[in-house]
């Protein structure tokens, strides 16, 4: 059963915007693989151009929940981090409105080095939100992610469960307009991910706007007004969140 808000879609606020949007990268058949061979050689082989999105269309408002799928190496997570700023399109135009938490990879944004308290506030600065806010906030960000008594260590130290569960607990906690979560939510104890989804549903009732990728047919079928269908870097099918499935299927 699709739990999130009947409204008109149509008639919402466009939150994200992407338009005819391309990203290219560069390999090489060869790479140089030392310091030296850098300068001695500084031939690389032959570049060949990688297109990971062609074309791409896509408009999300405020209050929906889209999720994006396809097969692996269609363009899904490429999309993600053009999306929330990460990697810059080379054509095409993205705009995007409100407070944007992204969690698209673990340990993204991250600094090692630092404790899990120190972290809170590097992330939540990066994302603009004041410390005195930070600091309102700071019991219920631990709380939630269930480690009190590793915060005060460094997080190279953590495994990628804590990592995920720091990040989400972060990025849910700073009030976003946009949440745009990756396959990351697959990581971590099976009681903690239950916990992720109820915050998502409650974010829905919120009205907000979620972005995210799953391999979860049914989270994507349960959690999203509409889904998206990649393949080869392509928008095959947008639409109904069932109908995007069964198409998934069939490819």
């Amino acid at each position: 059963m699709n739990t999130a808000s009947t409204d008109r879609p149509d008639e919402a606020e466009v939150l994200i915007r992407a338009t005819a949007v391309g990203k290219r990268f560069s390999r090489f058949s060869r790479r140089a693989t030392s310091l030296k061979e850098r300068v001695v050689r500084r031939e690389q082989g032959a570049k060949e151009d990688f297109w990971a999105l062609r074309d791409v269309d896509l408009v999300v408002r405020r209050g929906e929940t889209v999720g994006l799928t396809g097969p692996n190496g269609s363009g899904k997570s490429t999309l993600l981090k053009v999306l929330s700023g990460i990697l810059r399109a080379t054509t095409g135009e993205v705009s995007v409105r409100g407070r944007v938490a992204s969690l698209l990879e673990l340990g993204a944004g991250f600094d090692g080095e630092l404790t899990g308290r120190e972290n809170i506030y590097l992330n939540s600065a990066l994302l603009g939100v004041p410390r005195a806010e930070t600091d309102r906030l700071f019991e219920q960000i631990v709380e939630f992610s269930e480690l009190r008594e590793v915060i005060d260590n460094p997080v190279k130290h953590y495994s990628s469960g804590q990592y995920m569960k720091l990040g989400f607990s972060v990025a849910v906690h700073m009030d976003p307009d946009i949440l745009i979560v990756d396959e990351v939510l697959a990581v971590g104890d099976a009681a903690f991910q239950q916990k992720c989804i109820d915050r998502i549903r409650l974010f829905q009732r919120q009205g907000k706007t979620i972005l995210f990728v799953s391999h979860s047919s049914g989270q994507v079928v349960s959690l999203c007004t509409r889904a998206v269908l990649l393949n080869r870097g392509k928008v095959v099918f947008d639409g109904p969140a069932g109908q995007t499935i069964e198409r998934l299927h069939a490819m």
